[in-house]
């Protein structure tokens, strides 16, 4: 979504060299869904995500971790330290697709190297997929496929990335794709136009209905995905990064939560609440309540106080079990640097007041959960 932008741009001794031995004590398992209710649960008992989605001064993982290995390292530590448990990874389809069969098998190799690296800082790992935010890194040849060939490049994507993280306790989830869009009208491109800062968020799952509901393409999608996964993981979850539900647009995206609801193993939605309707916020989040558990998978006092975002967040309780929000690589140790050197911006003092947030909630939303 674009307001992911906001931390791509801001400002716009690594985890495996001495983790705390206080969630090394316990071993890393796999997350659940509780048989019960509409939560989550380890071997040790109940879980409750509490997260960010990660990037580094407008940077996406891949676009350093070749090159910056000890940032990325640093970062986990930092965002550990701040009381994450969850990190949202998003992976762009051109970076690890030379073609639509074949990997590319350093990103792979990289993959492997962050999976490690979650395990020993004891944190879970939301891998978001199929990402295509810059359009000059889309391959031309994948934005040619017709939906049947896409379909299944998307596939084999979603096969490989199962089949190299299968055996890691630190995937929390597979999030098929970020806030997809299903058809209404026949289009001409997949991607859905809506440049934010050279990034486009949203992505079309197909280009004609053809005659198809909404809502029955996205699930039939989702099936696919799935399967692809299921062929080398059979453990791990399965969601997928919804746009939120408003009162003029209702559910945009033709993803309805009771259509893809019995195709998932949690529901995930991004809402951002805004000081000019509030209770709108609350009224969304509802209607993806539906019997399992839910995770608000974006978050941040982008177009409200951070006040406002704690009173959402409070009251989001009744519904959400799991909550991620934002980490542009710069603690609230060195902003209150900056803003003592009278280099703090406005955008950095916003942020600020996220993490500030974000370590006073966590014994409250999280308690201890590793």
């Amino acid at each position: 979504m674009r307001r992911l932008q906001f931390f791509l741009i801001l400002i716009l001794s690594s985890c495996a060299s001495a983790p705390p031995a206080s969630y090394l004590a316990a071993k890393l398992d796999r997350v659940t869904v509780s048989k019960t209710e509409a939560s989550f649960q380890t071997a040790h008992g109940p879980f409750h995500p509490w997260g960010m989605n990660y990037g580094n001064q407008g940077r996406l993982i891949e676009d350093f971790w070749d090159t910056e290995w000890r940032t990325v390292a640093d970062d986990f530590r930092e965002m550990k330290a701040a009381g994450a448990n969850v990190v949202r990874l998003h992976l762009q389809f051109g970076k690890f697709m030379t073609s639509a069969q074949t990997p590319n098998t350093n990103a792979l190799r990289q993959l492997r190297r962050t999976l490690k690296l979650a395990e020993d800082c004891h944190i879970y790992l939301d891998l978001t997929g199929l990402a295509c935010y810059r359009a000059s890194e889309n391959p031309p040849w994948y934005d040619a496929l017709e939906e049947s060939a896409r379909w299944q490049a998307q596939s084999k994507f979603w096969e490989i990335i199962a089949e190299t993280c299968a055996a890691s306790p630190a995937v929390f989830c597979y999030d098929l794709i970020n806030e997809p869009l299903s058809p209404a009208d026949k289009r001409q491109q997949y991607r859905s136009g809506s440049q934010f800062g050279g990034f486009d968020f949203l992505q079309y799952i197909a280009l004609d209905p053809k005659g198809r509901k909404r809502e029955d393409i996205a699930a039939q999608w989702i099936r696919e995905m799935t399967s692809a996964i299921r062929k080398h993981d059979t453990n791990a979850l399965i969601t997928v990064g919804l746009l939120p539900w408003s009162r003029d647009w209702k559910h945009l995206s033709g993803f309805i939560p009771e259509k893809v609801a019995p195709e998932l193993d949690f529901i995930s939605v991004h809402i951002y609440p805004d000081s000019k309707k509030l209770g709108e916020a609350m009224e969304g989040l509802e209607k993806f309540a539906i019997g399992k558990p839910v995770v608000i998978e974006e978050t941040f006092p982008l177009s409200c106080s951070p006040a406002e975002l704690e009173t959402f967040m409070r009251d989001s309780r009744k519904y959400a079990t799991g909550w991620v929000g934002h980490y542009d690589g710069q603690s609230i140790k060195e902003l209150n640097a900056l803003e003592a050197a009278h280099k703090l911006t406005t955008a950095q003092s916003i942020y600020r007041e996220w993490l500030k947030l974000f370590v006073r909630l966590k014994p409250e939303f999280a308690g201890s959960d590793r």
